[in-house]
């Protein structure tokens, strides 16, 4: 895609950044935002790169939802197989929603046990 070799609807293009549309739209205008060079995850990629596309994100994200006209958007970042990312190069998701859209519907959510946070938190807190 950076290098031109496989075809992509590009909405955006700067030194360091690329934006297109995705393939295999959740919804119409589904954006995917990437570094021109490689990181497979966020956590591996340089604060340098993150920053710009701190930069870009809202910008590019803003521009999907005029042209869109939807009443919101999700903004996701996989990291890794377990978390579903299939393809190995950082890359953030901008799909626009709509009320009643069904577009990632039913979020798992769960509760901690008794001390369970505060013991997880602390372990974080320790690989800072």
């Amino acid at each position: 895609m950076v290098a031109g070799q496989i075809p992509v609807t590009k909405v955006y293009e700067d030194k360091y950044i690329l934006a297109f549309l995705d393939i295999g739209p959740v919804s119409e205008g589904h954006t995917l935002v990437i570094p021109k060079m490689h990181y497979s995850r966020l956590d591996r990629c340089p604060v340098r790169v993150v920053k710009r596309i701190a930069e870009v994100l809202p910008v590019i994200a803003g521009a999907v939802a005029q042209a869109t006209k939807c009443k919101g958007y999700n903004l996701l970042c996989n990291n890794g197989r377990a978390a579903g990312q299939l393809v190995d190069h950082l890359h953030f998701h901008i799909i626009p929603r709509n009320e009643g859209d069904k577009i990632l519907e039913g979020w798992p959510a769960g509760e901690y046990s008794e001390g369970q946070a505060e013991k997880i938190a602390e372990q974080i807190r320790r690989n800072l």
